[in-house]
């Protein structure tokens, strides 16, 4: 059964109201590694939901500037496969060794930015997908899951692209990886927001 509210419709009033456990989860989220990530991953309806969730990023002009790719356990061993074939092919050991990362999460998602011929700037198309992607790590949080989201060479490099089926003109904005943790993931260095921060002054 879905967490989720029914969905609203076009023109809905959606008032805006605090909601403090949002803003502490926000302060307290982490990113859990990759290779700590174990079964079991997102069933069909929470992955409808973190679908949908991903799918609430702004997004300029209303052009939805990017599509999902799905990985489910099977189909992301069979994509690592080929891939792992393709480093093999090079004689890329490292490349190679990478792939443990999208090969030991139980579930993930590709976020592929497509951008659209537009009065919209390219450069705002791509930042959409980037939201999405975070939304996809935000929501896998909330529902209580670790979540990772990468992109390595496999995600630049023009075979492995292929392989993924991506269109000419397309990126990967980033692989999402949601799984179970065996353990809760160690803080890591914050930044000094105060040293990154100014007020305009004329």
């Amino acid at each position: 059964m879905s967490l989720l509210p029914l969905p609203s419709h076009m023109g809905d009033a959606l008032p805006i109201q605090p909601f403090a456990d949002v803003l502490t989860f926000l302060a307290l989220r982490r990113s859990a590694s990759a290779v700590t990530l174990t079964g079991p991953g997102p069933s069909d309806i929470e992955v409808a939901d973190l679908l949908r969730v991903a799918a609430r990023a702004p997004d300029h002009g209303k052009l939805t500037p990017w599509r999902f790719i799905l990985l489910p356990t099977e189909a992301k061993a069979a994509f690592a496969g080929k891939l792992q074939a393709l480093a093999e092919s090079r004689g890329d050991a490292k490349a190679a060794a990478k792939l443990v990362k999208l090969k030991t999460p139980p579930w993930g998602v590709a976020v592929i930015s497509s951008p659209i011929q537009s009065d919209i700037p390219e450069w705002e198309q791509i930042l959409s997908a980037g939201v999405v992607c975070t939304n996809l790590l935000y929501a896998a949080g909330a529902m209580g899951y670790g979540a990772n989201w990468i992109t390595d060479w496999y995600a630049y490099d023009a075979e492995a692209t292929a392989i993924l089926g991506l269109k000419a003109g397309e990126k990967v904005a980033g692989f999402v990886f949601v799984g179970a943790t065996a353990e809760p993931p160690l803080e890591r260095v914050r930044p000094d927001v105060s040293t990154l921060t100014t007020t305009w002054g004329g």
